[in-house]
């Protein structure tokens, strides 16, 4: 692994939190940077075979995750852009998002940020991978969890009402 760049993409996605999240005083940041980690360092362990083997299982599998995890993050980046009415930057909406994918699914942000890793994680399954995929998923789901504390502070019962109505990340089901 080239520490070089871990250490130059590790400072990049540190920036990333701070000046998105946590100089706003929504600490979710802390929790998805753990994510997004995880994500950058299953690519550095994994481009060496990214287009191995491009029609086993795994490959098909992997690339069925990283498509979807585009598709859900362009999806849910639009919408949020749009209905969102956001201030200083995306994350920071004015309006509660409830419609498209939002109406099924509270953080496809998120969804998207682990398809990718699972994507990634499955062009090479070794225990290390495997690892980080799993914290991945922890620090994607502690993400939404704080996340959904800050939108109660913000938006009250609104958005203790769009709990009930909505999935946390995969539609009709969690």
């Amino acid at each position: 692994m080239n520490y070089y760049v871990l250490f130059t993409g590790t400072v990049i996605i540190i920036l990333f939190s701070w000046f998105l999240s946590i100089r706003y005083k929504r600490y979710h940041g802390i929790a998805r940077f753990f994510a997004f980690e995880s994500v950058f360092i299953l690519v550095l362990l994994n481009i060496k075979i990214w287009f191995t083997n491009p029609f086993s299982l795994l490959q098909i599998l992997s690339w069925t995750f990283l498509v979807l995890s585009l598709y859900v993050a362009s999806v849910g980046f639009i919408l949020l852009k749009k209905k969102g009415k956001p201030y200083a930057n995306f994350e920071n909406t004015s309006v509660l998002v409830k419609s498209g994918i939002y109406r099924y699914v509270r953080h496809p942000l998120y969804l998207s940020v682990f398809l990718l890793g699972t994507g990634v994680m499955l062009k090479d399954p070794e225990p290390v991978q495997f690892v980080l995929g799993i914290v991945n998923l922890m620090a994607v789901y502690i993400t939404a969890r704080i996340e959904e504390n800050e939108m109660i502070a913000k938006f009250g019962d609104e958005y203790r009402t769009y709990l009930k109505e909505s999935k946390m990340f995969i539609p009709f089901i969690f």
